[in-house]
């Protein structure tokens, strides 16, 4: 294969409105379309055409990357068609890619469904504000979102860090410094360790991956800075004890008095395929901090969150698996893909089968089925 055919794979991505393409030995060409995965009608991929496909993207340094280390991940431009951000890996002595699809038009708060209360948080002076959720279910795509409301809307210093820059943002009403790991500084610690010292507002941390990285951004946020973070974790409580399970057990009741005051909100989200038409949904989970939550954060009881957020709905909050059966009961999603996210599938599958109505999966629906005579 040849540069010509990487251009005809992303053209193709980009025509249909994928959102990956996979490419790796003994199969051909494949796309994720609304959530799922289909096999393009080409020719299926030798190690040759993996090298080839490789070269014709990657800059050199990233090439000796992937020699030296087994793998690299870096943005890249296709032109003015699109924007794609790439992950390299070895797998079985040979080369495999997956080129995800960067839409190259922000959202705004409205197109993805974003809590309204979301407007008056980020214009808060101070705290962190932490977007969670598996791979793949928007968290870049609803930061970008933030910071191009805040971009429109406030005059503040942004400084962004992120693995790789995925969304541009252009100077607007504030001034946006965005700074790529591994290009222009070494990691997410040592650039949260110097951005303090340059007057910024809002401070926008890709990816709160290791101790050094949480510690600094909680410290940021403490010290009158706007911190947007990511986790990959699902739901509020879940991220709140991953935070503290990350320090050593001698400093977590500093830390959770620490996350009581810093802490603004938890938005914790998931994408999933529409049944109604074509395209992908989002659920959110929504906590913001409250004194009471703070409380709750303080003396260790995160296990009593999720009621609390029931019972907030006043302050915008809510529960990822009440969101999706608001979804479910307006016809938008399947009951399978509802109960395949939600944090509680009894819950969900028996307020399924209480309607009368089955979730499509013999194992969850066996025990409603009429006994035989």
């Amino acid at each position: 294969m040849s540069t010509m055919q990487m251009d005809r794979l992303l053209d193709t991505v980009v025509t249909t409105g994928a959102s990956d393409l996979h490419l790796t030995v003994g199969r051909p060409p494949t796309v994720r379309l609304h959530g799922h995965l289909q096999n393009l009608k080409t020719k299926v991929l030798a190690s040759d055409d993996m090298v080839a496909l490789m070269k014709s993207i990657t800059p050199e340094q990233k090439q000796q990357e992937i020699s030296e280390k087994g793998g690299c991940d870096f943005g890249f431009s296709y032109g003015d068609k699109a924007r794609f951000r790439v992950s390299i890996f070895k797998q079985r002595g040979d080369l495999a890619m997956v080129l995800r699809l960067i839409p190259s038009k922000l959202l705004s708060f409205e197109q993805i469904g974003l809590p309204e209360i979301c407007r008056e948080l980020v214009r808060r002076p101070r705290g962190l504000f932490l977007v969670t959720g598996p791979t793949g279910s928007g968290k870049t795509t609803t930061l970008a979102s933030m910071i191009d409301f805040v971009n429109m809307t406030l005059d503040r210093h942004i400084v962004t860090m992120e693995d790789p820059i995925e969304y541009y943002h252009y100077h607007k009403k504030s001034v946006v410094n965005q700074r790529e790991i591994g290009t222009d500084v070494h990691s997410f610690a040592e650039a949260l360790r110097r951005v303090l010292r340059s007057d910024p507002d809002l401070i926008l941390v890709g990816e709160m991956r290791d101790l050094e990285t949480i510690e600094a951004a909680i410290r940021a946020a403490e010290t009158g800075h706007l911190v947007f973070g990511t986790l990959h974790t699902t739901g509020a409580a879940k991220t709140i004890d991953r935070v503290v399970d990350a320090f050593p057990v001698s400093q977590q009741n500093q830390i959770r008095v620490q996350l009581s005051t810093a802490l603004l909100a938890v938005l914790s989200q998931a994408l999933l395929p529409r049944k109604d038409s074509s395209g992908l949904i989002a659920a959110y989970e929504f906590l913001v901090v409250t004194p009471a939550i703070a409380n709750l954060i303080r003396e260790g009881k995160t296990y009593r969150i999720d009621s609390f957020i029931q019972t907030g709905k006043k302050f915008g909050m809510q529960l990822l698996d009440d969101h999706l059966w608001q979804h479910y009961m307006g016809d938008k999603i399947s009951a399978e893909e509802m109960i395949d996210r939600s944090k509680n599938p009894g819950e969900l599958t028996d307020k399924v089968h209480r309607l009368g109505r089955t979730v499509g999966r013999t194992e969850l629906d066996e025990s409603e089925e009429s006994p035989k005579a």
